[in-house]
């Protein structure tokens, strides 16, 4: 921790600047301190510095010692042989590169720095800084959402991207697997997603125009209909078209067991997500071309505007005739879900990789017309005086939490670096 302090103090350019020296006496002056390097190698690259009369350009490497140069072994490590200054807080030993001694900087700075820091990491509070938030200007929160936001799709990006390699570039099939995943909400997003999986859409796309079928598929697949031999008519002959579908096509269905209804709204039971699912397929055709197309949200809901098939009226489950009778369509919340979790992102990267940034555009857009979600975390920050306007905010309050706030990484978040910075003249 100590290092990545070392580190900021570096980046922010928050050292003593007065009469900088190398630790053999040399003059240093810091034309730039470079850029910070999110991968192995040195910490810093492209630093331009001035020693003695020579200006070197090159990478620069901090440690709290200058013996953590051996400790780390950089020493037998070739990408630290163009380090062309060591910067430390203790020069306890002597460090040579190709048998060369490497400039040495020992860099002090306001102790007031530290102690903020360590105040943050200390903190027992739901965020580190719960008690200056109100301190903090609300131009300046909300100028940072469209960093994280931004920041929250590109960490979806490589869960995109393997999943599209695993279907060989193929984006429909792709945003079918995403979609289906997204059905199950959170619950039972991954027994959706092995559903999708296992049942490729050129299978099920061949009996798009029967809605019977798709069912039968869908559920068989799901098996549901093997938690009992005997049942109404329905399920059946559910049952009886799948038996047949599953030989023609080799099918190998999912594992019961994996599918939880404990806990959950009837309205989310996965057999209801799986019938409105087979609706949606039913009624959409390239529905993800059309998506691209569709710039508008409310035209983008009507793509949506499906509802489970007249057997679930009134049933919740299989062979189980429930007290209420209404159709069961998709709601707000389900299609809200949708865009943030599957639509945006996949927008995002699609227009990413085929360098559009209109469609990039438009996946935040789109976040910044959805309304706010509600749950657990944003209701917290609700309570502590930042509310959010839209979805688009939502996101990024989630990333600031989850990302930055759990795991204490005050260093790298704008908030926690002006609370660190902040000191009294």
């Amino acid at each position: 921790m100590k290092e990545e302090f070392l580190q900021f103090i570096w980046k922010q350019g928050l050292f003593t600047k007065n009469n900088l020296k190398t630790t053999d006496g040399r003059s240093v002056e810091i034309i730039s301190t470079g850029q910070p390097n999110s991968d192995s190698g040195p910490d810093f690259f492209n630093a331009r510095i001035r020693i003695g009369e020579t200006v070197w350009a090159g990478n620069i490497e901090v440690h709290q010692k200058s013996s953590h140069w051996y400790r780390h072994r950089h020493n037998t490590d070739a990408a630290y042989e163009n380090v062309i200054l060591h910067v430390v807080e203790l020069n306890d030993s002597p460090v040579l590169v190709k048998s060369q001694p490497l400039p040495t900087l020992e860099i002090t700075y306001p102790a007031e720095i530290l102690e903020n820091y360590e105040q943050l990491l200390k903190s027992q509070r739901w965020i580190a800084c719960e008690d200056k938030l109100p301190e903090h200007d609300p131009f300046l929160i909300r100028f940072w959402f469209s960093a994280l936001m931004i920041e929250r799709l590109q960490s979806k990006t490589d869960d995109i991207l393997a999943i599209l390699g695993q279907n060989k570039n193929n984006w429909n099939e792709t945003f079918y697997q995403l979609l289906a995943r997204n059905f199950g909400m959170k619950t039972n997003a991954l027994p959706f997603e092995l559903l999708a999986k296992s049942l490729p859409l050129n299978v099920i796309s061949k009996h798009k125009t029967d809605l019977f079928q798709i069912e039968a598929l869908l559920f068989g697949q799901s098996g549901l209909l093997n938690e009992t031999l005997l049942g109404d008519d329905y399920f059946l002959s559910l049952r009886k078209e799948y038996s047949y579908l599953y030989k023609k096509y080799g099918l190998s269905g999912i594992e019961t067991h994996l599918w939880k209804f404990m806990r959950l709204r009837p309205i989310n039971f996965p057999t209801i997500r799986i019938a409105q699912l087979a609706m949606l397929i039913h009624h959409s055709s390239a529905l993800f071309s059309r998506i691209l197309e569709t710039e508008n949200l409310e035209e983008l809901r009507k793509l949506f505007d499906v509802s489970a098939s007249g057997y679930w009226n009134n049933h919740y489950r299989f062979n189980k005739i429930s007290k209420d009778n209404h159709s069961k369509t998709l709601g707000e919340t389900a299609f809200n879900n949708f865009v943030i979790n599957t639509i945006a992102p996949l927008l995002f990267v699609y227009g990413d990789q085929h360098l559009d940034q209109e469609l990039k555009d438009r996946a935040l857009l789109l976040l910044e017309k959805l309304a706010p979600e509600t749950n657990q975390i944003i209701r917290k920050w609700n309570e502590l005086g930042i509310e959010s306007r839209s979805a688009f905010e939502t996101q990024a309050l989630l990333q600031l939490k989850n990302k930055y706030c759990e795991p204490k990484k005050c260093l790298n978040c704008q908030l926690g670096a002006k609370i660190i910075t902040s000191v009294n003249n």
